[in-house]
């Protein structure tokens, strides 16, 4: 009779806790979706201050935006950490026509890949075209030497998950001018890594080795590579290319964070967060304005309503992950200098799209953890919880903090590729409703983190 006793105690404690967390987190939405300062917040960071290139003045502005944000929510803590950043800037704009065989000049969009070197004025060279990186590398010498090289390779539509279509031809613009140069090729042009067929080019990081020549590197918008493979297949194509893009030395930036501090183990940190800069094209909206939008906002809904942590909850905007990852690497070092305890973190750091749910980057312990989430989260349209990746930013901990569980906030991924990179990412192209959704499963997961881990 006791142990029924004691099992009908042990019930009574774990619905009225599972009812309690419901009512939390119908709060949480509450706050988001009513009252909430993620949709002007974006406004401010992307219209106010725009792109935010690491080393620019733009992102020397984010991040006094970011660090008078903080201070006006009266977090218990706000700070900045002293980073060094790579700085490249673009130049004057890119300009880039070909010639079709009849003689016609065709102007096609285009931009610089980051971290290219420039043409030193005009360059022109008859085009030679390959449909994949592998193509390219098993070229002769003499079909590529002299020219410029158009890796023509798109995304893969037929895939559901656009990530995996993202990341199945990453390699012709992250390898794509080691390769060319190693067969003595001019320049390379990439087709845009983005599934739209339209005007808007996709710029993104690339790199160069020491022992191989450095080759101007840039992407076309998918349209234009399009027409120039139709053209190819006509006979010989000239290209005219002009970019004045170079490098700088490296600059002074900072990442900025804000705390919670936690009521029972004040030493054991969450860190959530995403990166503040963004690439030079368009106002990095969703890329990633929204995924610092996101923590920030998770972060005010929870002290807004009042909640004391268990463990401090530390968001951090990173500095630097478009093009070098100095704000992840950086953080990861600083935290352990300082003999913190890290026990998990969280990234978003996929666009500000509907809430689908989180992923996982770590021991499978924790995988059983998130999905107990999901009876109080699945009202809320979250239902994936599952092995997955957690972010460029976040992802140093896993090395100096071993087992250290990495959670990635998945939103619906079928339009992020429409903007990702492009000019056409905008804050104009975030829906405030998706935005505030987003912010409010962030926190909800957050509360529910901190409770449980």
């Amino acid at each position: 009779m006791k142990s029924t006793h004691f099992l009908l105690f042990i019930f009574s404690l774990s619905f009225f806790s599972l009812a309690q967390d419901s009512i939390f987190i119908r709060r949480i939405y509450d706050e988001a979706l009513l009252r909430g300062h993620a949709y002007e917040n974006l406004r401010q960071l992307c219209k106010d201050i725009g792109p935010r290139l690491s080393g620019s003045a733009q992102a020397q502005m984010a991040i006094d935006w970011s660090y008078t944000k903080m201070n006006a929510y009266h977090f218990d803590r706000v700070q900045k950490q002293a980073i060094t950043v790579p700085h490249w800037e673009r130049g004057t704009t890119e300009t880039a026509w070909y010639m079709s065989k009849d003689g016609q000049l065709h102007k096609v969009h285009l931009l610089a890949l980051g971290g290219s070197v420039g043409t030193n004025g005009l360059m022109t060279a008859e085009v030679v075209e390959f449909k994949t990186l592998d193509a390219l590398k098993k070229a002769k010498i003499a079909a590529v030497e002299n020219k410029i090289v158009f890796l023509n390779q798109p995304m893969d539509a037929a895939q559901i998950q656009t990530f995996k279509a993202y990341g199945a031809c990453y390699a012709i613009r992250g390898n794509g001018a080691v390769e060319a140069a190693r067969l003595g090729a001019s320049a390379v042009v990439i087709r845009s890594l983005g599934l739209p067929q339209d005007e808007h080019p996709h710029t993104g990081s690339m790199h160069y080795e020491t022992e191989i020549p450095k080759i101007p590197a840039a992407a076309m918008a998918t349209a234009d590579a399009n027409a120039l493979s139709l053209e190819l297949e006509k006979g010989k194509v000239h290209f005219y290319l002009e970019m004045d893009c170079r490098d700088f030395p490296d600059a002074p930036s900072y990442n900025v964070m804000a705390e919670l501090k936690g009521s029972k183990f004040p030493n054991e940190i969450i860190t959530i967060g995403g990166h503040l800069d963004s690439w030079d094209t368009g106002e990095g909206a969703h890329d990633d304005g929204a995924g610092v939008i996101h923590c920030l906002e998770a972060l005010r809904i929870l002290k807004e309503l009042g909640y004391q942590p268990t463990h401090t909850i530390r968001v951090v905007f990173f500095m630097n992950e478009e093009n070098g990852n100095q704000g992840g690497q950086q953080y990861a070092k600083w935290v352990l200098s300082n003999q913190e305890k890290q026990i998990a973190a969280l990234e978003s750091d996929r666009g500000g799209f509907v809430p689908r749910g989180f992923g996982l980057d770590g021991p499978d312990t924790y995988l059983a953890l998130i999905q107990s989430f999901e009876q109080l989260l699945r009202p809320y349209d979250l239902h994936i919880f599952e092995k997955g990746y957690g972010g460029v930013d976040i992802g140093p901990l896993k090395n100096l903090y071993p087992g250290i569980p990495l959670f990635g906030f998945v939103p619906d991924s079928q339009r992020y590729f429409d903007y990702h990179h492009a000019p056409s990412d905008v804050f104009e192209n975030v829906n405030k409703r998706e935005l505030e959704l987003g912010a409010a499963a962030v926190a909800s997961f957050v509360y529910l983190l901190d409770k449980n881990i």
